[in-house]
């Protein structure tokens, strides 16, 4: 009986995995922007320059400042709300896939940097970690518009090589 079961929901699974990677990536990256808006435009907004967080500490064991005084925080939020956008959209998606990956190291890394990521409060750095590599090695699926330009790509380079014959 739980075969059938697991056999039914698996071949129901083959026919919406594209539309499920979608929504992943889309509620994914929704989540991703507000916290992006909250850094720009919530009660705290963080300015570019000059205040914030304009070095950046991993466990007092490297610390680094940030050139012309730019607050990483800011950075953060432009990465997370304009990148955040981008993925949801599903545009320039291996690089703002990776670009939110290597955000959510650096994060993990100065604020909740310990094993357990639930006892440092961790847990949405390593999940955007995980869900981002993840979209950065797959890529952003059937439902994006990097797949609609590169369908574009494609039918004008065909027109381009039948007027050439």
């Amino acid at each position: 009986m739980l075969q059938k079961i697991d056999g039914w929901l698996g071949r129901m699974m083959e026919n919406s995995q594209d539309g499920a990677w979608a929504i992943m990536r889309v509620l994914a990256s929704a989540m991703f922007m507000t916290h992006g808006y909250s850094k720009l435009f919530g009660e705290n907004p963080q300015a570019p320059i000059g205040s914030g967080m304009t070095e950046v500490n991993i466990a007092d064991t490297i610390v680094f400042a940030m050139p012309g005084d730019i607050n990483a925080l800011f950075v953060a939020g432009v990465i997370e709300l304009g990148g955040g956008f981008l993925l949801a959209i599903g545009l320039y998606t291996h690089l703002m896939a990776l670009l939110a990956t290597l955000l959510m190291v650096m994060a993990y890394a100065t604020a909740h940097l310990a094993w357990f990521p639930t006892l440092n409060r961790g847990e949405l750095a390593a999940m955007y970690f995980l869900v981002y590599l993840v979209i950065y090695a797959f890529g952003p699926g059937q439902y994006s518009a990097d797949a609609w330009l590169a369908e574009r790509r494609q039918v004008k380079r065909q027109k381009k090589r039948d007027a050439m014959q």
